[in-house]
Protein backbone atom coordinates (compact mmCIF):
# COMPACT_ATOMS: atom_id res chain seq x y z
CA UNK A 1 0.00 0.00 0.00
CA UNK A 2 1.46 3.32 -1.09
CA UNK A 3 0.88 6.46 0.95
CA UNK A 4 1.28 10.08 -0.05
CA UNK A 5 1.36 13.09 2.25
CA UNK A 6 1.22 16.63 0.90
CA UNK A 7 2.44 19.69 2.77
CA UNK A 8 3.37 23.29 2.13
CA UNK A 9 0.02 24.86 1.35
CA UNK A 10 -1.08 28.16 2.81
CA UNK A 11 -2.19 31.70 2.16
CA UNK A 12 -0.11 33.79 -0.22
CA UNK A 13 -0.59 37.13 -1.94
CA UNK A 14 -0.91 37.36 -5.72
CA UNK A 15 2.52 37.23 -7.31
CA UNK A 16 3.92 35.24 -4.40
CA UNK A 17 5.41 31.76 -4.27
CA UNK A 18 4.84 28.48 -2.48
CA UNK A 19 6.49 25.09 -2.63
CA UNK A 20 4.37 22.01 -2.10
CA UNK A 21 5.88 18.70 -1.04
CA UNK A 22 4.58 15.20 -1.63
CA UNK A 23 6.24 12.54 0.53
CA UNK A 24 5.70 8.98 -0.66
CA UNK A 25 6.08 5.80 1.33
CA UNK A 26 5.40 2.12 0.86
CA UNK A 27 6.75 -1.26 1.75
CA UNK A 28 10.30 -1.72 3.01
CA UNK A 29 12.76 -0.67 0.34
CA UNK A 30 10.25 1.55 -1.45
CA UNK A 31 11.71 3.87 -4.09
CA UNK A 32 10.04 6.56 -6.14
CA UNK A 33 12.12 5.77 -9.20
CA UNK A 34 9.70 3.46 -11.05
CA UNK A 35 6.71 5.74 -10.52
CA UNK A 36 5.05 8.76 -12.05
CA UNK A 37 3.84 11.48 -9.69
CA UNK A 38 1.05 13.84 -10.61
CA UNK A 39 -0.10 17.10 -9.08
CA UNK A 40 -3.77 17.98 -9.34
CA UNK A 41 -5.98 20.70 -7.96
CA UNK A 42 -9.64 21.16 -7.29
CA UNK A 43 -11.34 24.47 -6.71
CA UNK A 44 -14.82 24.70 -5.16
CA UNK A 45 -17.48 23.71 -7.65
CA UNK A 46 -14.95 22.62 -10.26
CA UNK A 47 -13.60 19.31 -11.43
CA UNK A 48 -10.19 18.11 -10.35
CA UNK A 49 -7.66 19.11 -12.99
CA UNK A 50 -4.14 18.02 -13.77
CA UNK A 51 -1.46 20.61 -13.08
CA UNK A 52 1.82 18.79 -13.53
CA UNK A 53 3.34 15.33 -13.56
CA UNK A 54 6.82 13.90 -13.28
CA UNK A 55 8.17 10.65 -14.62
CA UNK A 56 10.75 10.00 -11.91
CA UNK A 57 12.52 7.32 -13.95
CA UNK A 58 13.51 9.61 -16.80
CA UNK A 59 12.92 12.98 -15.12
CA UNK A 60 10.34 14.02 -17.70
CA UNK A 61 7.95 16.75 -16.60
CA UNK A 62 4.59 17.81 -17.94
CA UNK A 63 2.54 20.94 -17.23
CA UNK A 64 -0.92 22.22 -17.98
CA UNK A 65 -1.09 25.35 -20.09
CA UNK A 66 -2.46 27.31 -17.13
CA UNK A 67 0.72 26.84 -15.07
CA UNK A 68 3.43 26.39 -17.69
CA UNK A 69 6.26 28.81 -17.06
CA UNK A 70 5.17 29.46 -13.46
CA UNK A 71 5.24 26.02 -11.80
CA UNK A 72 8.16 23.59 -11.66
CA UNK A 73 7.99 19.96 -10.58
CA UNK A 74 11.04 18.13 -9.26
CA UNK A 75 11.90 15.00 -7.32
CA UNK A 76 14.33 13.94 -4.62
CA UNK A 77 14.73 10.19 -4.88
CA UNK A 78 16.75 9.98 -1.67
CA UNK A 79 13.83 11.49 0.26
CA UNK A 80 11.08 9.85 -1.83
CA UNK A 81 9.61 13.32 -2.18
CA UNK A 82 8.32 15.32 -5.12
CA UNK A 83 8.04 19.09 -5.03
CA UNK A 84 5.89 21.60 -6.85
CA UNK A 85 7.45 25.05 -6.90
CA UNK A 86 4.73 27.59 -7.65
CA UNK A 87 5.75 31.12 -8.64
CA UNK A 88 3.78 34.18 -9.67
CA UNK A 89 0.67 32.77 -8.08
CA UNK A 90 -2.70 34.08 -9.17
CA UNK A 91 -6.09 34.08 -7.42
CA UNK A 92 -7.28 31.46 -9.92
CA UNK A 93 -4.61 29.09 -8.56
CA UNK A 94 -6.63 28.86 -5.34
CA UNK A 95 -7.60 25.23 -4.80
CA UNK A 96 -6.90 22.09 -2.83
CA UNK A 97 -3.78 20.55 -4.32
CA UNK A 98 -3.34 16.78 -4.41
CA UNK A 99 -0.48 14.56 -5.40
CA UNK A 100 -1.02 11.12 -6.84
CA UNK A 101 1.12 8.18 -7.92
CA UNK A 102 1.04 5.46 -10.55
CA UNK A 103 3.58 2.91 -11.70
CA UNK A 104 5.41 4.08 -14.78
CA UNK A 105 4.80 0.68 -16.37
CA UNK A 106 1.15 1.57 -16.90
CA UNK A 107 0.22 3.13 -20.26
CA UNK A 108 0.73 6.87 -20.20
CA UNK A 109 -1.71 8.36 -22.65
CA UNK A 110 -2.40 11.79 -21.17
CA UNK A 111 0.17 12.33 -18.38
CA UNK A 112 -2.25 14.71 -16.63
CA UNK A 113 -5.26 12.40 -16.71
CA UNK A 114 -6.42 11.94 -13.12
CA UNK A 115 -8.00 8.58 -13.96
CA UNK A 116 -4.54 7.18 -14.64
CA UNK A 117 -3.37 7.55 -11.05
CA UNK A 118 -3.97 4.90 -8.40
CA UNK A 119 -3.09 6.39 -5.01
CA UNK A 120 -3.82 9.88 -3.74
CA UNK A 121 -2.80 12.11 -0.89
CA UNK A 122 -5.22 13.97 1.36
CA UNK A 123 -4.61 17.36 -0.24
CA UNK A 124 -3.29 20.71 0.93
CA UNK A 125 -5.09 24.04 0.61
CA UNK A 126 -3.53 26.85 -1.41
CA UNK A 127 -5.22 30.24 -1.19
CA UNK A 128 -4.02 33.18 -3.28
CA UNK A 129 -5.56 36.39 -2.05
CA UNK A 130 -4.64 39.91 -1.08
Amino acid sequence: QLQLVESGGGLVQPGGSLTLSCAASGASGFSLEPYDIGWFRQAPGKEREGVSSLSVLDDRAYYSDSVKGRFTVSGDNAKNTVYLQMNNLKPEDTAVYYCAIVGSWYPVGDPLDKDRFHYWGQGTQVTVSS
